[in-house]
């Protein structure tokens, strides 16, 4: 279920990059130059409409499925500091050395 989550996450995280990278700052429409840009399929003001409700939307299912995935695997995980070493490997005894001959 969390793999399904997050590649939907991932789909509407780039679909929301890209819808605001399209937009100009001004709010004039899809960034392209005249508001002619689309062949007319809709006006200025139409455009910056329909952008707005598509970021405000994309924005919503973000923020719900960040929250969805949170919630999902909040007790998956065992807690631990990042600052935790884990132990070293235990390292082998080294042979004993024969003790040197006594005359």
């Amino acid at each position: 279920m969390s793999t399904v989550l997050l590649v939907l996450h991932i789909f509407v995280t780039l679909a929301l990059i890209g819808l605001v990278l399209v937009q100009r700052s001004e709010g004039g429409g899809l960034g392209i130059g005249s508001s002619g840009g689309m062949g007319n399929f809709m006006g200025g003001r139409g455009t910056a409409n329909l952008l707005t409700r598509a970021t405000a939307v994309l924005a919503t299912a973000f923020f719900v499925l960040s929250l969805m995935m949170a919630v999902l695997d909040r007790g998956a995980v065992q807690r631990r500091s990042i600052l935790d070493v884990p132990p070293p490997a235990a390292m082998p005894a080294a042979p004993a050395s024969p003790a040197p001959a006594t005359n």
